[in-house]
């Protein structure tokens, strides 16, 4: 269980990260004209996450990758919703409540169906 839970946090981590180098632009003057150096300071972190997050999840499942991208998927919705909502100020509506819903349940069934 230890390697899932490196995984899922790698992956949220990396999501998060992806989260404020594509956003950025959009509350931070210096993001928004540096696109650049955007895409070089972040790279390597978020590369190096998902490679390692993928390991991690790979060798839970005893290397089978579709729960990795389901995971990866999932913690994406999740870190962009929360992202979005506190550093944005966009509420949850209705639609984006049930995808996130969704997309804790694509987790969860990774996770806990074997």
């Amino acid at each position: 269980m230890g390697k899932l839970v490196i995984g899922i946090v790698l992956f949220l981590i990396g999501q998060a990260l992806i989260w404020f180098q594509t956003n950025g632009q959009f509350f931070n003057s210096w993001a928004k004209e540096n696109p650049v150096y955007m895409a070089l300071i972040f790279s390597f972190p978020i590369s190096y996450m998902f490679i390692y997050a993928t390991t991690f999840v790979v060798e839970y499942f005893n290397g089978s990758l579709w729960p990795g991208r389901f995971i990866g998927f999932g913690t994406g919705m999740i870190a962009f919703s929360i992202l979005t909502f506190i550093i944005m100020g966009e509420g949850i509506t209705t639609k984006t409540l049930i995808s996130l819903i969704l997309a804790t349940t694509l987790v969860a069934l990774q996770i806990f169906w074997k």
